[in-house]
């Protein structure tokens, strides 16, 4: 499908393979979901815009590049809350917006329970951060709720996706580029990634 993207680097699966794994720890999987975070966005970000400096050097002065565009992280509550420092790592200072949903569990619908974005956008790029993009209901949400905000350009950068989540973000929003470690098989019944790494939320934060 046009506008996903699947990392192959070598790092990426391999603290992939241990988030999955269920002896991982919660202390564990946050540090795995933190680095994995960083690797995905520095794939997602190569197209971002840069403008030209003059840097003084212990030397001599040199050109440079600095970052042209301001950069919002919306990580999807609760699980996207621990992608954010790893994203952060690269860019310090992104600004941090919350969007809290839940999932229905009956309809498997998305529920807005928190937004607290001011009336006009402060940024130009957002990075949606959710490490599962499973029904793909939040994700649409959520990008609907940024567009009418006002934002241009905005990206998905998870952990996992599941084909029906990927099919339905992309054909509410085409134009949102996805990028994740991997695309898992399907959905149970029940909404969850097969074969998945269970509820990444719980995982995080020992609730499971």
């Amino acid at each position: 499908m046009d506008n996903v993207y699947t990392s192959s680097h070598p790092l990426v699966q391999h603290k992939l393979a241990k988030l999955r794994n269920q002896e991982t720890n919660p202390k564990k999987f946050r540090e795995l979901i933190r680095e994995i975070a960083a690797l995905i966005t520095y794939e997602a970000t190569t197209d971002l815009l840069t403008e030209a400096v003059e840097v003084n050097t212990p030397l001599e002065t040199v050109s440079g590049e600095t970052l042209a565009e301001k950069i919002g992280l919306v990580p999807i509550l609760r699980a996207g809350l621990g992608m954010v420092e790893g994203v952060w790592e690269l860019m310090p200072s992104a600004e941090v917006w919350h969007i809290g949903l839940y999932r229905d569990e009956e309809t498997l619908q998305p529920v807005q329970y928190y937004n607290k974005l001011p009336v006009e956008p402060t940024v130009s790029v957002c990075l949606i951060l959710d490490p599962m993009l499973a029904t793909g209901g939040s994700a649409v949400a959520t990008v609907a709720i940024l567009k009418r905000w006002g934002v241009r350009k905005i990206k998905f950068v998870g952990v996992i996706g599941a084909p029906e989540g990927i099919q339905t973000l992309h054909d509410a929003h085409p134009e949102v580029p996805i990028h994740l470690a991997a695309v898992d098989r399907q959905l149970n019944d029940n909404g969850f990634i097969l074969p998945g790494l269970g509820d990444a939320g719980d995982r995080q934060f020992g609730t499971g």
